[in-house]
């Protein structure tokens, strides 16, 4: 099975060592991850993996430390400001929207999940106080990006988060060093399981 996973960053990366699987940095941010992810199902792996830390809402029933897989992303930051405030583009009246597809989900989760399965908003501003979390357990800044293009382009994959702060801006109450090490081994734990499955 060949499976290649792209972390954001090199320090989510960090302790992730495994000879039969390839592993690519993709950049922070949805533009750079539609291209990585782009490259990366050019190789024409059987799985694609994105690995990566989250930020956990507080209204969600996940801590800082736990590990999820996401089951649904929105880019939450996508529309319009108006002078009542913003509307996402999944609000405009419907003769201003041609493409009405603004929740991505993932088809391709195991039958009985290692991990509590999470809903997700991906961001390009973290933390932003004009979006609408109320459905979303976690935030990212890449996971739309990837579930798009890995459903346009009819690729296999998975997105994989460990839970590294509360997203909430006056709170900086972060643990990127137990997160990382919490990615770390479910992804070990994840491939395993993807192999043996086969």
């Amino acid at each position: 099975m060949k499976i290649i996973i792209l972390f954001p960053t090199e320090t989510e990366a960090s302790l992730f060592h495994r000879e039969d699987v390839t592993s690519m940095i993709s950049g922070v941010g949805l533009t750079a991850t539609a291209y990585a992810t782009m490259k990366a199902i050019q190789q024409q792996p059987d799985i694609l993996i994105l690995a990566g830390i989250a930020g956990v809402f507080p209204h969600s029933t996940f801590s800082i430390g736990d590990v999820v897989l996401v089951n649904s992303e929105v880019e939450a930051d996508l529309g319009f400001f108006t002078p009542a405030g913003f509307v996402h583009m999944a609000d405009l009246p419907i003769d201003m929207v041609f493409e009405r597809r603004h929740t991505l989900t993932c088809d391709h989760l195991p039958e009985r999940p290692l991990f509590p399965l999470a809903t997700s908003v991906s961001v390009n501003a973290a933390m932003a106080a004009f979006i609408d979390t109320s459905a979303a357990d976690i935030e990212n800044m890449e996971g739309a990006a990837f579930f798009h293009v890995c459903q346009q382009e009819q690729q296999r994959f998975l997105e994989i988060r460990a839970i590294s702060n509360y997203v909430n801006i006056d709170n900086d109450e972060w643990d990127m060093q137990g997160s990382v090490k919490a990615l770390t081994k479910a992804l070990h734990e994840l491939i395993d399981h993807l192999q043996q499955s086969i």
